[in-house]
């Protein structure tokens, strides 16, 4: 196949796109599916007009993609900014959807980001960076769960911990990305916590309201980003603190220890301290070695790095990390903390350079580049 050819139709097709009506990066993220689907089916059957062909498939991804974020919209207008506590008193069909897509016959991570991209309204860039995959095998990987489904009947609802992962992702991105999905990520979590006694529920929805707890305190009035430890705790919202401690507190006394229960562990931990310099870190680096035993997560390793630096110093920080995987997503970042916590500022400020290159938004950027200015102002002195 002719990936010039691609290339070279690439502006034309987005051209067209954008002139139907479809906003430039909605447009873009259509034609970059419209291109893994050239890749994957060209060879054995190529198109007579190359550029019709990619023109027809973009169009109408983009039109599926934005029934679908429309959908979304719609769900969420009908929800409060802040997850009001208790069970949900109105339902609606949403969490039986994300059971559907979590099909049996459906790998647990197809299904997962099938769901993502039918449901939950993320793009195909957004679920790649969560799986810390390229976004053109994250495209492959949910074409191939819709040809999968395209002919089954959809009697058959997906297991709990498909749809738990779902719930989880969703509220990540909406937590940390440029979407506001983290409000409906606890109402269904709610609704599922309502009808399901299940502990990694409980413990999904405890996680998700001590983080959530902190959200008013993690920009700052000019919207750049404000670390936990220089976060103003007054600013935490101690209802959902208390809330997601207490339903943590009867999930762990079940002794059915999950990945989830592990997380919000940690979180109500880092919400317990009065102040930064009070955390507990010897505890929370044994409940990151608990996370570790249950998922073997390189991210979580990459965290645990990080809590052992504050716990046992920098020195032994950077130990942790010195076996993990450098093109893990925040590894660079990480090790400019730890060089920073070590004295070694020259290291530090560059590594956090170059870490400010690969963030994964705007945001996120402009505080590595800050952290960068601000270590080689303080060596020019």
């Amino acid at each position: 196949m002719n990936e010039v050819l691609l290339r070279s139709l690439t502006p034309s097709v987005l051209g067209v796109l954008v002139r139907r009506g479809a906003d430039f990066a909605a447009a873009e993220d259509a034609v970059q599916d419209a291109l893994v689907e050239a890749v994957r089916v060209w060879p054995d059957d190529p198109p007579r007009d190359a550029k019709a062909w990619l023109v027809t498939v973009a169009w109408r991804r983009f039109l599926d993609a934005t029934r679908a974020d429309s959908a979304r919209r719609r769900r969420e207008d009908r929800v409060d900014e802040e997850p009001a506590p208790g069970p949900a008193s109105a339902t609606d069909d949403t969490l039986q959807l994300y059971f559907l897509c979590a099909h049996p016959s459906l790998t647990p991570s197809s299904a997962v980001a099938l769901t993502l991209r039918a449901v939950g309204g993320l793009t195909t860039r957004q679920i790649a960076q969560a799986y810390l995959v390229p976004e053109a095998m994250m495209a492959q990987r949910i074409s191939r769960a819709k040809r999968t489904v395209s002919g089954v009947r959809f009697d058959q609802p997906g297991d709990v911990a498909t749809v738990l992962r779902v719930l989880y992702l969703v509220f990540n991105e909406g937590y940390s990305g440029d979407v506001d999905l983290a409000a409906e990520a606890i109402r269904l979590t709610r609704q599922l916590a309502a009808a399901i006694d299940h502990p990694e529920v409980a413990g999904l929805l405890a996680l998700m309201l001590l983080h959530h707890a902190r959200r008013a305190a993690r920009t700052a009035p000019d919207g750049s980003l404000v670390p936990l430890a220089e976060q103003d705790r007054t600013r935490w919202d101690t209802s959902a603190i208390a809330e997601g401690v207490a339903i943590l507190q009867v999930a762990l006394a079940r002794d059915r220890l999950g990945e989830f229960q592990a997380q919000a562990a940690i979180a109500a931990l880092h919400a317990d301290a009065p102040a930064a310099e009070e955390t507990d870190w010897v505890q929370i680096v044994e409940w990151y070695d608990e996370l570790a035993r249950l998922t073997d997560n390189p991210v979580v390793r990459l965290n645990r790095a990080v809590a052992v630096g504050e716990a046992d110093g920098p020195r032994a920080g950077l130990a942790a990390l010195a076996p993990l995987d450098e093109s893990l997503p925040r590894y660079t970042a990480v090790a400019a903390y730890l060089h920073e916590r070590d004295g070694d500022l020259k290291t530090a400020a560059r590594l956090y350079a170059e870490a400010a290159l690969k963030a994964p938004n705007l945001a996120e950027r402009d505080h590595l580049t800050r952290q960068a200015a601000r270590l080689n102002s303080a060596r020019s002195r």
